[in-house]
């Protein structure tokens, strides 16, 4: 039997609040209807999904299971439903996705070169929802910045940036061409949510401010809250005077990728990387220096 996209998003919801009551008021259908869903589902399946005990609701082995495979499952459902209306509107369109300071203007040219009747969509993606995007089709194709979640995901690694310490204007280090660990050791940190977004030999400590984007981030820093660290491109695109940018060496590169759906098949996506790995290295100057010079340079 194919399996029910509905009954699978419901069980979703079961699963990653553990209360039947909750999912159901989030998926306004009434209690009693989402339980013989879960049950038919869980007949469709041959697996008994959830157990209940005086504690509340637990997954099975088999519900964590069909839990990690769901959700690759729904985006990429997801993404087939966003590609088929944009495919009824008539127009060609690639949906670009780029962090900041990651310029997508080299390879869009050299793309749109070979397809002048594609238009090329960008949209900026943050730290926490880069796969999410790349997944469920908002974007086709993702310029990202590791470590990400590479789960159903195809990733090509373009180009590395130097990693640098973000200081109040104040610091005792604000100023200096560089520092090493040691010279931050005891600093308070400012850093993302999920602290397996951290970039490798980077500080990560067990407490501190977490953010999600790169503004709230260089907000607390320059209100003394804290430090944090960004690649070389970022402090082209957020030059402000209350907040310094120092070269901290020993930290790895900071690894710029091109990332998209594993599922995802199309001679457009197959072109636009192609256009990405043949201007890798101008993307990575117009990142760290004046863009409009970097690309006249690399005409």
């Amino acid at each position: 039997m194919d399996l029910d996209l509905r009954k699978l998003r419901y069980f979703v919801a079961v699963a990653d609040r553990l209360h039947f009551g909750r999912a159901a008021n989030e998926l306004h259908i009434a209690q009693p209807a989402l339980s013989r869903q879960i049950r038919a589902l869980e007949q469709d399946l041959g697996a008994l999904l959830f157990t209940r005990d005086r504690h509340g609701v637990v997954l099975t082995d088999a519900g964590r299971q069909l839990l990690a495979d769901a959700g690759p499952l729904l985006a990429s459902a997801d993404a087939v439903r966003r590609r088929v209306t944009v495919a009824a509107r008539g127009s060609r369109r690639l949906a670009v996705g780029f962090r900041t300071g990651i310029p997508v203007i080299p390879a869009a040219r050299a793309f749109e070169a070979r397809h002048p009747d594609v238009v090329v969509d960008v949209q900026r993606m943050e730290w926490d929802d880069q796969a999410a995007m790349l997944l469920d089709g908002r974007v086709d194709v993702g310029y990202v910045r590791l470590p990400i979640d590479e789960t159903g995901l195809r990733v090509t690694p373009l180009y590395t940036e130097p990693l640098m310490v973000v200081l109040p204007a104040g610091h005792r280090l604000a100023g200096k061409e560089e520092v090493t660990e040691a010279d931050l050791a005891g600093e308070p940190l400012v850093w993302h949510a999920d602290p397996s977004t951290q970039p490798t030999r980077r500080p990560h400590p067990d407490s501190g401010l977490r953010v999600r984007g790169v503004e709230e981030k260089l907000e607390h820093v320059a209100a003394g809250r804290g430090i944090s660290f960004v690649g070389r491109s970022e402090t082209v695109f957020y030059s402000r005077p209350d907040i310094s940018y120092v070269l901290i060496p020993e930290l790895a590169s900071d690894q710029v990728c091109l990332a998209v759906a594993a599922s995802r098949t199309s001679p457009l996506v197959d072109d636009f990387l192609t256009a990405a790995q043949a201007t890798a290295e101008i993307t990575a100057e117009c990142g760290n220096h004046d863009w409009g010079a970097a690309l006249l340079e690399g005409r």
